[in-house]
C-alpha cells in the first residue's frame, strides 16, 4: 500500500514550482499500547469535558476555542476563523535561503519528513531543484504551515527525493548557559585521557540502528504475554551506578573489562561519511491474541496491550 501523505502542495524556487507530497519519515505505531480500563467492570474508559463551573459533560459540538486574557474572561475563536487565515506558507513551501547543513544545529531539529513529487508533470522541476541542491551541498530553509502552525522547514537531497525536518524558532530553543556554568573546569592528566581514549577506541563503530532493541518494549511485551500463559516472569533487578571514587582505578579496570573492536566495527568511518540508506529496524513481535476473560469480567473486553497506537501526535498528525 502506498503511503499516505501527511500534507499536499507545491515546491517553490523563485518562478520554478512544483506539486509535492509530504510524509512522514518515522512512525511509533509498532509500539504496544494501552487502553484505560474501569478495574471492576473490565470496560474501556471514553474521556469527556466536563465544564469546570456546573460539572455538566460537555459535548464536540458544543465544544469552542478560546484564549485566556484575563483570569476567567477568554476570546472565542472558531475553527472557521483559523481556517480564513491563508498565507502562502498554508500551500507553498517556498524556499528562501541555501545555507550550509553543519550551520544548522541539531538542537533546532525537531520531526522528519519525506517530500517527492506529486504527479508525472512535476518530476522534472522537482529534480532540478534537488540536483542544484546536491552539487552545492547546501540545504534549503523554508516554511509550511502543518496544523495551523508555521514551521520552518530544511529541505536536503536524500536519494531521488528530499528529506525535510521542521525546525524550532529561536525561542523555543534554551541556551546552554543556565545549564553548564556552573561547571568547573577541570585540569586532567594524560593518563586518564589516555585511558578513556582506548576505551572509546575499542568501543568504536558505525552507527547501525538495527542494532539496538527498544529493551523496555521487549519488556513489555514479555510482560503480557506472561499474564496471558499465567507464566511467572522472570525479573532481575537493574544494576544502580554511583559516582567513582578512584577514577584511574575505574579507568584501568574498565580497559581491561572492554573486548577489542571487531574487524567490522573497527574499519575506517570514512563509509559513514555518506548516509546509507536506513536499514528499517525489525519491530517486536507483537504479543498472541488475549485468551477469554474469566469470569470477573465475562462478556467484557480485556487489559491486552497488543492494539495498534495512533500516529505519534507530535511528530507527525500534530506537527506543532
Amino acid at each position: 500500500m502506498a503511503p499516505r501523505a501527511y500534507w499536499k502542495g507545491y515546491l517553490k524556487l523563485s518562478l520554478v514550482s512544483c506539486a509535492v507530497a509530504l510524509y512522514p519519515a518515522s512512525s511509533s505505531t509498532a509500539k504496544v499500547s494501552f487502553h484505560t480500563l474501569n478495574r471492576d467492570t473490565g470496560n474501556r474508559l471514553k474521556r469527556q469535558m466536563i465544564d469546570a463551573e456546573t460539572g455538566e459533560v460537555v459535548e464536540n459540538d458544543r465544544q469552542v476555542r478560546g484564549y485566556e486574557i484575563a483570569k476567567g474572561h477568554n476570546i472565542v475563536v472558531e475553527d472557521e476563523e483559523l481556517e480564513k487565515i491563508a498565507i502562502e506558507s498554508t500551500h507553498t513551501i517556498d524556499i528562501e535561503r541555501f545555507v550550509p547543513r553543519d550551520e544548522i544545529d541539531e538542537l533546532y531539529i525537531d520531526s522528519p519528513y519525506y517530500i517527492a513529487p506529486d504527479d508525472r508533470v512535476a518530476e522534472e522541476a522537482f529534480a532540478v531543484i534537488r540536483e542544484a541542491m546536491r552539487r552545492r551541498d547546501v540545504v534549503g530553509l523554508a516554511r509550511v504551515v502543518l496544523s495551523r502552525r508555521e514551521r520552518i522547514l530544511m529541505l536536503e537531497p536524500r536519494g531521488k527525493g528530499l528529506f525535510a525536518a521542521t525546525l524550532r524558532y529561536g525561542y523555543e530553543v534554551r541556551a546552554d548557559e543556565a545549564y553548564f556554568e556552573d561547571i568547573p573546569d577541570v585540569a586532567l592528566p594524560d593518563e586518564m585521557l589516555d585511558l578513556a581514549g582506548h576505551i572509546i577506541e575499542r568501543k568504536a563503530g558505525h552507527f547501525e540502528p538495527e542494532s539496538f532493541e527498544d529493551r523496555y518494549e521487549n519488556a513489555v511485551i514479555a510482560l503480557i504475554r506472561s499474564k496471558q500463559t499465567g507464566e511467572p516472569m522472570k525479573t532481575t533487578a537493574a544494576p544502580r551506578p554511583s559516582n567513582v571514587v578512584n577514577l584511574m582505578d575505574a579507568l584501568k579496570k574498565s580497559l581491561a573489562s572492554e573486548k577489542p573492536a571487531t574487524a567490522k566495527s573497527a574499519e575506517a568511518p570514512a563509509r559513514a561519511a555518506k548516509p546509507a540508506k536506513a536499514r528499517a529496524a525489525r519491530a517486536p513481535e507483537p504479543p498472541p491474541a488475549p485468551r477469554p476473560p474469566s469470569a470477573r469480567g465475562a462478556g467484557k473486553k480485556t487489559a491486552a496491550g497488543g492494539g495498534k497506537a495512533r500516529a505519534p501526535a507530535r511528530s507527525y498528525r500534530r506537527a506543532g
